[in-house]
């Protein structure tokens, strides 16, 4: 597994914590071209296909946080529509030792424009996918999400 780039922010907790948990805002996007198929992203750190995901920069917005991860990681431009689900990571251990656990904000969005393609070092592959042949390899946790996003409701989704 390669490594993810750490933002700064958290490189400099780091020093102060080094590998213990560390709790972090995400965010994730289930993204729909005209077609209704699917963006994922292959990822380097995990090998996994995934929907978009990031970390939201201290003081930031939710909703512009996924409209910079789509495009930073996909090239592509994406208009949101909603949140559609709101859940907790189980701990994630990184191959530095670094343990992480997210706080995800999930939002379906839509594809305005871009052809997608690995627009930073974080994956090796974007690609658009029918919701009926998703990888057999998907992220269980983009899974959930692509559930929830995909269910009808207009209410978000959490664990009650």
């Amino acid at each position: 597994m390669a490594d993810v780039p750490i933002p700064d922010f958290i490189r400099d907790l780091r020093e102060h914590i080094g590998h213990r948990p560390l709790w972090l805002s995400g965010v994730s996007a289930v993204v729909l071209d005209d077609s209704n198929r699917i963006l994922l992203t292959r990822r380097v750190d995990t090998g996994q296909w995934a929907v978009v995901s990031g970390v939201l920069e201290p003081g930031e917005e939710p909703a512009h946080a996924v409209v910079r991860e789509i495009a930073e990681e996909t090239g592509v431009r994406a208009e949101i529509v909603r949140i559609t689900s709101v859940d907790v990571t189980g701990p994630i251990t990184y191959p530095n030792g670094d343990v992480t656990q997210y706080l995800d904000l999930c939002f379906l969005a839509h594809h305005r424009d871009g052809e997608p393609h690995p627009a930073d070092d974080e994956n090796t592959d974007v690609r658009w996918f029918e919701t009926d042949a998703l990888p057999d390899d998907l992220a269980q946790t983009s899974r959930l999400r692509i559930e929830k996003a995909l269910s009808g409701s207009l209410e978000a989704w959490f664990r009650r």
